[in-house]
């Protein structure tokens, strides 16, 4: 069996934890966390396409390896003066990953939720995101905005000025995937969100989810949860109960405490998986 440090080689072409958290080596605990903030939210499972959910997985769960080494202020000076980590069993089938959810990341109120998105749209950070996923990307609109925290299908016109003023200023490559997108993978994308908005408006009809949406301090999540459903919620397609699906899906055998709750939350989705 191969090795964690292999492992994060394979599946982030890199051994370095911080290359594979995307932060720098002289972070700090929060600059640490959210690291892995964003990149959870990149590589979660759900967000994952069925024949592509297994190795979303195994990514998602190396990056709570990561994290729980660099947040450790012992584990973390071990590693840094070794290069070396503990090869013990890091996909935890057993582990209570709603438990491991709630104690890395907060509750915050959904209107905490919509500071975060009006502190972060507009601001330096968002637009070094955008920068990055549209290199990393070549250009793909569609996975800019599957990609950047808080987006939503009307923020592609202003995307696209930041990303042409980048262009023109020779920041960025001036990729055809964007410069030249097709008008009919514009409407694809367009309808695709508009499906999706759809889908949730039923979905949160029949889950009850209306009403707590409508009032921010009884909509108590963590913070993982809450943002993720905060930028899905946007688009226009609810995520109540990640965790628990998370769980129940992903989390090996799971218990009787999350395992019914999970199934009702894909039978709400009409078993797509």
């Amino acid at each position: 069996m191969p090795s964690f440090l292999e492992l994060c080689q394979e599946l982030f072409d890199s051994k370095d934890l911080y290359v594979v958290l995307g932060v720098d080596k002289k972070a700090d605990y929060q600059q640490v966390k959210k690291g892995y903030y964003k990149k959870s939210l990149l590589y979660h499972p759900d967000r994952a396409k069925d024949n592509e959910k297994e190795l979303a997985t195994k990514k998602f769960q190396i990056l709570g390896k990561v994290y729980s080494i660099l947040s450790d202020k012992e584990k973390r000076a071990a590693y840094d003066d070794t290069g070396c980590v503990e090869d013990e069993d890091f996909i935890d089938q057993e582990r209570d990953w709603s438990e491991y959810f709630r104690i890395i990341f907060p509750k915050v109120s959904l209107g905490d939720i919509k500071k975060f998105e009006e502190k972060y749209k507009g601001s330096e950070e968002e637009r070094e995101d955008l920068k990055e996923i549209y290199i990393s990307s070549k250009g793909d609109m569609d996975v800019i905005l599957d990609s950047i925290m808080c987006s939503t299908i009307d923020d592609e016109p202003r995307y696209r000025e930041i990303l042409l003023d980048m262009i023109k200023k020779n920041e960025v490559e001036d990729f055809k995937s964007f410069s030249r997108e097709s008008k009919k993978k514009k409407e694809s994308r367009r309808k695709r969100y508009a499906d999706e908005a759809l889908e949730a408006e039923e979905l949160a009809e029949e889950l009850g989810l209306k009403k707590k949406k409508e009032d921010d301090n009884d909509e108590d999540l963590s913070g993982l949860q809450a943002l993720i459903q905060q930028r899905q919620s946007d688009r226009g397609k609810q995520m109540n109960g990640f965790i628990e699906q998370l769980e129940a899906k992903y989390g090996g055998k799971g218990g009787s405490k999350t395992g019914a709750k999970g199934k009702s939350m894909r039978r709400g989705k009409g078993k797509k998986n």
